[in-house]
């Protein structure tokens, strides 16, 4: 199982780009685990300013907005 964390204050935002993983990771019955990270501390320690941001095997993949659904696929696919 893959662990994605998703970064941010706890936004509508932040809060909707963790159910857009999880709901792409159900349709393509794909098991990832998406954990939602609010404390300030970590999120520097990664080097974000901008949130939603996306972290797959500690790498940020993605900051600033609600990622697109293709990318999302894209990274569920070389979750498997």
């Amino acid at each position: 199982m893959k662990e994605m964390m998703v970064l941010g204050s706890g936004c509508s935002k932040c809060t909707k780009t963790a159910a857009l993983i999880q709901a792409i990771a159900k349709q393509n019955s794909i098991v990832v685990k998406v954990v939602k990270e609010t404390r300030p501390e970590i999120i520097l320690q990664f080097g974000v300013m901008r949130t939603p941001a996306v972290v797959i095997d500690n790498k940020v993949v993605h900051a600033g907005s609600i990622p697109p659904q293709i990318l999302v696929e894209s990274w569920l696919k070389n979750t498997k």
